[in-house]
């Protein structure tokens, strides 16, 4: 287990920044032909991401809640994210046409994603009594004193 920081810190990245949620649903549990290599692709991207840092991905976070799998990714710009995508190279464009030839819209399973391009410093975040987390673990850990210890101090906005 990570160890707990026992004080309230934020999160820090320089300059702008990519967050890309992507997630499948498992609509028909009992075909598990359809939805297990769908399952299965994005821990193969995930891997090849992390063994090559300067594709841009900064940090990643599996979560399953059946029937639902959501990956939470932070990303150094959209045009590292957009590149890999693309990439013949890459593990993700075959992914992707393989998912389109054998399931497309059929509906055995559910494919999404949301992505957000935040600007350096229009963006806010408190842990406490947790260990790195989320864009803790993409960027770097700060004492959240100070103009940090307010969330609009925090998000770099002017007082009312």
């Amino acid at each position: 287990m990570s160890e707990i920081i026992a004080k309230r810190v934020c999160a820090e990245v320089d300059g702008d920044f990519v967050v890309f949620l992507i997630g499948m649903r498992i609509n028909r549990p009992w075909k598990f032909w359809q939805w297990v290599p769908v399952a299965a692709a994005m821990p193969r991207m995930l891997i090849e991401l992390a063994k090559q840092p300067d594709l841009g991905l900064l940090h990643a976070r599996t979560m399953f809640g059946f029937p639902d799998i959501v990956v939470t990714q932070y990303w150094r710009s959209f045009g590292h994210l957009e590149a890999y995508a693309k990439s013949r190279e890459a593990a993700h464009l075959p992914a992707w046409q393989a998912f389109n030839k054998a399931i497309g819209s059929k509906g055995d399973v559910g494919i999404w994603h949301e992505t957000y391009l935040i600007e350096n410093g229009k963006y806010e975040n408190v842990y406490n009594n947790m260990p790195a987390f989320g864009l803790g673990l993409a960027g770097k850990l700060k004492d959240a004193t100070g103009a940090r210890q307010e969330a609009r101090g925090r998000v770099g906005a002017k007082k009312a």
